[in-house]
């Protein structure tokens, strides 16, 4: 029964952040390694894992510690570099360079705290940090370049600046009690020498987990998830991942800060257009431009729909956007669906952990939507079940949809 499922925050970012490398940097997408684990419990390690929304890279990393070879997808730079350096073994010279270099970089940053630093473009940045913690902050950042250059070139040094995002997100006004972001009403000053002793105990914590090797191994590839092609030979044996969900919580707004103070990004209207080409984007532009899509599959099921209807002819705010949105949504989602078969073995499994929605009292069942999709392109042995309630007063659910593939 609905009624007696927990929330059980073991299957959520939550119970990640003491583990190694998946606690290295905190996003609210993150689900729990734990879940992870168990989908891949009878899993021979000679089997290739793939996961086509990567995000912040738990199956690869998951499936990368046990043994597997692994790959995963995402359409967004900042992820895809912070899921490579995940997946990174780290040779004990590079770490003990490592920690030489930002020793160096600690003598140098306190003397240019006043100096014309770098900071980024980011609207209302004094909403984030105080003017003084920005100057650290600033300061900080121009000493690693020096002795580390820009994140994006070296690979080796990546968990550098994975440190310093961490560092940035914990100096911040930013406050995480809701599923997304939202800020503390003040800002903090933060004392230079309580700066820089939080970022030493960061980069500590990431320096051990980095020094245990990944018996297996893993990348992530820029790839369109609804568009999957030109990926030489593999064949994916598992499946297992965790779409955005049709809620329209924006995932590029918590990645913001970190992608501009690693020059990602430079400005605003690059996020929308990131999040224009995700899933389930809504930031910006992303949801402007709904009014102006038009579908390009028709051959959905009639669920999906139906659905959208609902929504539609209802008497909520914008429900005929909300609607479009809904739509694209499932259509993307049948898209990626349909194109994740051309790269699956004959017998593979696939596992997709969704959440349901409700817009204006219309409930979108997602796990049941995305059954039917599979149903109408071929899928077998179709079914889910309830993983753990997501909210104490509303009737959300995250649920696992699993299928198998068999080649025609």
């Amino acid at each position: 029964m609905k009624s007696t499922v927990q929330q059980r925050s073991e299957y959520t970012f939550k119970a990640n952040r003491s583990l190694g490398r998946h606690g290295w940097l905190r996003l609210t997408p993150a689900y729990g390694v734990k879940l992870v684990e168990n989908l891949l419990s009878s899993v021979d390690t000679g089997a290739i894992i793939l996961d086509p929304f990567s995000g912040t890279a738990t199956t690869g990393l998951v499936a990368a510690e046990r043994g597997n070879q692994a790959f995963a997808f995402d359409i967004n730079p900042f992820l895809i570099w912070l899921g490579n350096a995940k997946y990174r073994n780290y040779a004990e010279d590079c770490l003990l360079d490592i920690r030489e270099k930002v020793w160096q970089a600690l003598k140098e940053y306190k003397s240019q705290v006043d100096q014309d630093n770098w900071i980024p473009q980011i609207f209302n940045i004094e909403r984030w940090w105080s003017s003084y913690t920005l100057k650290v902050l600033a300061s900080l950042r121009t000493a690693l370049v020096r002795q580390f250059g820009e994140p994006e070139e070296n690979d080796e040094y990546s968990i550098v600046w994975i440190a310093f995002c961490r560092l940035i997100i914990e100096t911040s006004s930013a406050a995480f009690n809701h599923v997304s972001m939202s800020f503390s009403d003040t800002v903090t000053h933060h004392k230079i020498e309580c700066i820089e002793e939080l970022f030493l105990s960061i980069l500590e914590f990431i320096l051990k987990a980095a020094e245990k090797n990944i018996l297996g191994s893993a990348k992530v590839l820029k790839v369109d998830a609804r568009n999957i092609n030109n990926l030489g030979n593999f064949k994916v044996n598992k499946v297992i991942t965790s779409p955005p969900y049709p809620n329209r919580i924006s995932y590029i707004r918590e990645l913001r800060p970190y992608m501009y103070w690693t020059k990602f990004i430079d400005e605003a209207k690059e996020a929308g257009e990131l999040d224009w080409l995700a899933i389930g984007g809504t930031w910006g532009i992303a949801t402007s431009r709904l009014n102006s899509w038009t579908i390009e599959e028709e051959a959905l099921p009639q669920t999906i729909f139906s659905t959208v209807e609902k929504i539609k002819v209802s008497e909520g705010k914008n429900s005929h956007l909300l609607a479009i949105y809904v739509l694209k949504y499932f259509h993307d989602m049948h898209l990626h669906l349909n194109s994740i078969s051309s790269i699956l073995e004959n017998g593979a499994e696939l596992h997709y952990v969704v959440g349901n929605s409700t817009f204006f009292g219309n409930m979108v069942d997602t796990a049941a939507l995305l059954s039917d999709s599979m149903r109408v392109l071929g899928y077998s042995k179709i079914h889910s079940e309830i993983v753990r309630k997501r909210n104490c007063n509303k009737a959300l659910y995250e649920y696992c949809v699993s299928a198998s593939w068999s080649a025609g």
